[in-house]
């Protein structure tokens, strides 16, 4: 026999949303994270629809096609499967759920936002909130990531750099399998690196907050950005605990009222932002955020296609160069190129198109010698 089951957990995000005010808190913390409501009385076969989800819904695209089109169009990654999950664990039994082909990820983005849920439940229960946020005070005073990307990109004769330490992924696997993040941020500091960005998801990065704690710990002196996938207030004071500098926000995942949320509790937290878009559809919808909402941020563009997983360089070009690209620059926001950089030609790209920073992994983590192949990048 099969039972339908939907836990209060499956609902956890959209319910802490609907407890938000509607106007900005002024107190240390923005965000409910626990929903008030108990657990539904009785089972039901599928969760209804999210506000924001019925209204992304009716506007939704579709994914980023492989048509060139496409980089004019706003990507929806969906934050939950909208029949539930496939499984719940009750005590020594599991609940099932039906499941159909519109319950399954569509791409590799949407597949980790849906596990994420289970990550944090994890995370929570190993490190509670109050734990958490206590150590978020007690952490060292953040450093200026934005400020040092501004100071290291040479009068803007070139981009600063972020170099990522990084163990794998989901479309290459272990990239590196003697990996030390210590060892690995050590050489990119000696190698001339401006900041780091450290993976923290496990599942498919093999990344943890760990990692920023020992780099952290070691006396290495660069800004770090916690690579997360980040759809809660939880996220912001374990990056900051673990001694984070800044976050990544993804605009794909985040409508505009998480986003503004998530911006604003950055800011109470101590992180800078960098809030990443795939297309002008998305980076029109941040921009639209204005000020002083977007105080403290800067943007990302992501040159990897969500739907093919392809990466193609000229995606920079493309959003730098709309009207939307322009704004951005006109407004003073850091811009950094991620994925696709590999030599000295891209980062010159890169910079020709008014980037001001690059978000750079792959191509550094896999060398045996990381302090060299930085130094080469940036020649």
């Amino acid at each position: 026999m099969v039972f339908f089951f939907l836990p209060a957990s499956s609902s956890f995000f959209s319910s802490a949303l609907a407890a938000l005010p509607t106007k900005t808190p002024t107190g240390p913390l923005l965000i409910p994270l626990h929903p008030s409501s108990p657990a539904p009385s009785r089972p039901r076969l599928s969760r209804p629809l999210h506000k924001r989800e019925k209204e992304k819904s009716s506007l939704q695209t579709r994914l980023v096609s492989k048509q060139k089109n496409s980089i004019q169009e706003e990507v929806f990654i969906r934050r939950r499967p909208p029949g539930g999950r496939a499984t719940q664990p009750c005590g020594e039994f599991a609940f099932g759920t039906p499941q159909s082909e519109e319950n399954a990820p569509r791409n590799i983005l949407e597949e980790i936002v849906w596990y994420k849920a289970y990550e944090i439940e994890e995370m929570r229960t190993k490190a509670p909130l109050a734990r958490v946020v206590g150590a978020a005070k007690a952490a060292p005073a953040p450093r200026d990531f934005i400020g040092a990307l501004r100071a290291g990109s040479a009068g803007g004769a070139r981009p600063g750099l972020i170099a990522e330490v990084k163990k794998a992924s989901p479309s290459k696997g272990v990239i590196q399998p003697d990996f030390d993040p210590v060892r690995i941020a050590a050489a990119y500091e000696a190698g001339g690196a401006t900041c780091l960005s450290v993976l923290t998801d496990k599942k498919f990065f093999q990344g943890d907050f760990d990692f920023i704690s020992q780099i952290r710990a070691s006396g290495n002196s660069l800004p770090i950005l916690a690579k997360e996938f980040v759809v809660e207030a939880y996220q912001l004071y374990r990056a900051r605990a673990a001694g984070a500098d800044a976050v990544l926000l993804i605009a794909a995942v985040l409508p505009n009222e998480d986003l503004r949320l998530l911006l604003s509790a950055s800011r109470k937290v101590g992180l800078q932002v960098l809030v990443e878009v795939h297309t002008v559809g998305e980076l029109e919808r941040v921009l639209s955020l204005g000020e002083p909402a977007l105080a403290g941020s800067m943007l990302g563009i992501n040159n990897r296609d969500l739907g093919t997983f392809e990466v193609d360089l000229d995606v920079t070009r493309r959003i730098m160069g709309s009207d939307a690209g322009k704004r951005a620059l006109a407004a003073g926001k850091v811009v950094a190129c991620e994925s696709g950089v590999f030599t000295p030609a891209d980062a010159a790209f890169a910079a020709e198109q008014g980037c001001g920073a690059l978000l750079v992994g792959e191509s550094l983590v896999r060398e045996g010698d990381p302090a060299a192949a930085v130094r080469a990048l940036l020649a």
